[in-house]
């Protein structure tokens, strides 16, 4: 029998879910070309750093444990205590994100640059201690991957958000049939996702407050996909 505070997550994860499948709203559905057209002013050295990150990112948190350091975990924390732990990562990492993402952010593309890898480490560390705090083991190859269709999912567009919720919410029967994931599909889905924003902060004299403003932001947007899908996760869809 669910808490009170249980039945209310359980509720707000559901409705989650159900916004999830709604198309997004006109403009970022029409955004595709204004991404397009801002992909060709930008430098393709920019494009090889995001796409190199990315893969990175992927080899390291399904073959490494470069992203798992000790945190402590009690086994019968109840879900709002696992919750508060989660709220208490997240505002760390996300005055970490907004410092890293000032700091870069003033120095135009130079330092610009330096912020995606940045950025995609202080997201997927934060992936892996909010996967232990609700209780999955991280060591397992299979809970890597369902870390990685988490991160796939608070970055994807409207065409393969559907198909990612799927298999989230299916994990038990899906993670079989999951062998690898496709980095170049998910390196696109996560550039476009965030491009428009982080491409302002290489602009210099505004770079500095895009940077933390956007930063913030994305973290916020990944603690929401997160803790909802784990929320789901334990106590059903």
């Amino acid at each position: 029998m669910k808490t009170p505070y249980e039945e209310r997550k359980h509720r707000e994860a559901l409705s989650w879910a159900k916004g999830l499948e709604k198309r997004g709203p006109i403009i970022q559905r029409k955004s595709k070309r204004i991404q397009t057209t801002i992909n060709n002013w930008v430098p393709e050295r920019v494009h090889k750093v995001v796409s190199g990150s990315v893969k990175q990112m992927i080899e390291l948190s399904l073959t490494s444990s470069h992203y798992i350091y000790p945190i402590e975990v009690g086994e019968g924390w109840t879900l709002k205590e696992r919750e508060e732990q989660v709220g208490a990562r997240l505002k760390y990492y996300k005055r970490t994100a907004a410092l890293e993402g000032a700091g870069t952010g003033a120095g135009g593309i130079a330092l610009g640059l330096a912020d995606f890898p940045l950025l995609l480490s202080i997201k997927m560390k934060f992936l892996f201690d909010t996967a232990r705090l609700y209780g999955f083991s991280v060591e397992r190859y299979e809970e890597r991957m369902f870390v990685l269709h988490v991160f796939m999912l608070a970055f994807s567009s409207d065409e393969k958000r559907e198909e990612i919720l799927h298999r989230v919410l299916n994990w038990e029967d899906e993670k079989e049939t999951i062998k690898e994931v496709d980095w170049k599909t998910l390196q696109l889905e996560y550039r476009d996702s965030i491009d428009f924003v982080k491409m302002l902060q290489l602009v210099p004299g505004f770079g500095a407050v895009v940077g933390a403003w956007a930063n913030t932001k994305l973290m916020e947007q990944l603690a929401e996909t997160a803790q909802n899908a784990y929320r789901l996760r334990l106590m059903g869809y």
